[in-house]
């Protein structure tokens, strides 16, 4: 049994398996293959290398610690960069792919990105739209309630959080942003006075 202290069972046999699954095994046998009459090894491919050719890493990337090297071709579109980046570079230099640390972290980052970009956005002429962005008029358009309460869906028990977790972060940055006007208000109100 696994996850006990008795001792796991033995594998069956190739004969045993056989015997109990019709066709196991079938390409097993090189000369059982379909494919053994065309199949051949010994054409010459026209590769010039027994390795490819690495593409220059000009930006350290991230790497698994299960991995010596990067692979030879990689993307380069999405360079670590702020919290996020380094959030993500510290759950490749410190966890195995492993661990769920690895991932949690990874989440984590992604989750400081997206903040980083919606704050980023705000400081543009055109910053993000949450009610156009989050699709929130088609529920009113489209009949979104309606759809929602007919037929079987297996996502009504979180249907009611969904308006929170969209919506949430965007409450709570307008509360913290009016909170800090008012202190940043009241600071110079108090050095006006003075």
């Amino acid at each position: 049994m696994t996850y006990t202290s008795q001792k796991p069972p033995l594998a069956e046999s190739t004969e045993q398996l056989r015997a109990r699954i019709p066709g196991w095994g079938a390409d097993l046998a090189p000369a059982d293959r379909p494919a053994v009459p065309r199949e051949r090894f010994d054409l010459d491919t026209g590769a010039h290398w027994d390795f490819p050719d690495a593409q220059e890493e000009l930006i350290p990337r991230e790497r698994s610690i299960e991995h010596a090297f990067l692979t030879p071709v990689f993307g380069t579109a999405q360079p670590l960069r702020g919290l996020s980046g380094a959030v993500r570079a510290h759950a490749y230099k410190r966890y195995s792919e492993a661990r769920a640390a690895h991932w949690l972290l990874l989440v984590l980052a992604d989750r400081i990105d997206a903040m980083e970009h919606h704050a980023s956005s705000l400081l543009t002429l055109r910053p993000d739209n949450p009610i156009t962005e989050t699709g929130v008029l088609s529920e009113f358009r489209r009949h979104g309630l309606r759809s929602r309460r007919e037929g079987h869906r297996v996502d009504r028990v979180h249907q009611p959080l969904d308006p929170v977790l969209v919506g949430g972060p965007w409450v709570v940055a307008v509360i913290g942003g009016v909170a800090a006007a008012t202190l940043v208000g009241r600071a110079v109100r108090a050095r006006v006075r003075q």
